[in-house]
């Protein structure tokens, strides 16, 4: 049998297991996108942050509420001059600031995100609330100021668009990171590694078998994950480059199998590998953004998420996605995930052994 009948054969049982494994099939695909609905439909009563905000050129409602008490208005808004307009719109587009403010003539104008609703309700009402209160400071006169906002994404952005990806990357991670080390360890235990070593089966084909069905049930996900985001219940609107979150699925899906193989390598029993990969998964979602945004986040949380690969994959789809940025504004997280699955497949390389200790 050739090496490549080998592989067609090996990744067809493996496929036919998975499908027949009721549990890992719930685990792996049902689940998250439990996830994808509830949390889709609950989103909205999330509290919020302090408000990042730029102003462009001078503002005289803002100005002057700065000037009246701006200790108060601490508590509320993080306040930043510019005076790039373009720059400054870019930021809120990718999320780095709430809002942009800028003045002309007698309108105040406000561009704002949709990335988080909330946060962009919150400051088009804090804006709303200066402006009354210069109008109320010119007694006697007709109104100073007008309001007008301005949303810096198409009107059809909502907030569905930054569930899926960021859910999406959580199910990737659970099912790479599980899969492997599950595999590993259960194939070692059972004394299945020793039976493939003396196979036909080039050892390389039936780990290359295992990749590539781990692939094609990532990208499913990746398909069921858009289909359901898209009924009209949720609405989500792809941007453009949409298509680059399909390497980005994919170099995600390695780097998460290679921490689960270096996890299944070291681990004896598969109580510890479970309870190392729980140890893993369950700190690098919170800390990735899967379920909430790390803005509000502290400053030491948002250093240490720059750990967990995770946060590159939800990052890159979001920005292709969600934020409707062009496909180079993936290619960063990509590299950081294959160098994570290179380093991570060198590591479970040397810790490997086919036999339980």
């Amino acid at each position: 049998m050739s090496t490549l009948d080998s592989f067609k054969s090996l990744s067809r049982a493996m496929l036919l297991g998975f499908r027949r494994d009721r549990g890992a099939l719930f685990f792996t695909v049902l689940f998250p996108l439990m996830f994808l609905v509830i949390f889709a439909g609950v989103f909205g009563h999330q509290s919020t942050a302090k408000a990042k905000v730029l102003e462009v050129g001078p503002v005289a409602a803002v100005d002057q509420a700065v000037a009246r008490d701006p200790a108060e208005l601490k508590k509320i808004m993080e306040l930043t001059r510019t005076a790039d307009r373009a720059a400054a719109l870019r930021k809120v587009e990718k999320g780095d600031a709430d809002a942009v403010v800028e003045q002309r003539g007698s309108e105040v104008v406000v561009h704002y995100s949709a990335a988080d609703q909330v946060r962009s309700g919150t400051v088009r009402g804090l804006m709303d609330s200066l402006v009354q209160s210069a109008n109320q400071a010119a007694s006697g006169k007709p109104p100073a100021f007008t309001l007008r906002s301005q949303q810096v994404e198409d009107d059809s952005l909502k907030a569905i668009q930054f569930f899926t990806p960021s859910l999406l990357g959580w199910a990737l991670a659970s099912a790479g990171v599980f899969g492997a080390s599950q595999t590993l360890v259960t194939w070692r235990t059972k004394g299945i590694l020793r039976r493939l070593q003396l196979s036909p089966a080039p050892i390389p084909t039936v780990f290359a078998a295992r990749v590539a069905v781990s692939l094609g049930v990532a990208l499913g996900q990746f398909a069921l994950f858009i289909v359901v985001a898209q009924l009209p219940m949720f609405g989500l609107k792809l941007g453009h480059a949409w298509w680059m979150a399909i390497p980005m699925v994919m170099a995600g899906v390695l780097a998460f199998l290679s921490i689960g193989m270096v996890i299944g390598a070291w681990a004896k029993s598969q109580e510890t590998a479970q309870a190392v990969t729980q140890l893993v998964v369950l700190p690098m979602a919170f800390l990735g953004g899967s379920f909430f945004p790390l803005d509000s986040a502290p400053a030491w949380m948002k250093g240490l998420s720059y750990a967990f690969p995770l946060r590159y994959l939800n990052e890159g789809m979001l920005n292709v996605m969600g934020r409707g940025l062009g496909p180079g504004s993936a290619l960063p997280q990509i590299g950081v995930l294959l160098g994570v699955a290179a380093v991570g497949a060198l590591i479970a390389t040397r810790l490997f052994r086919w036999e339980a200790a």
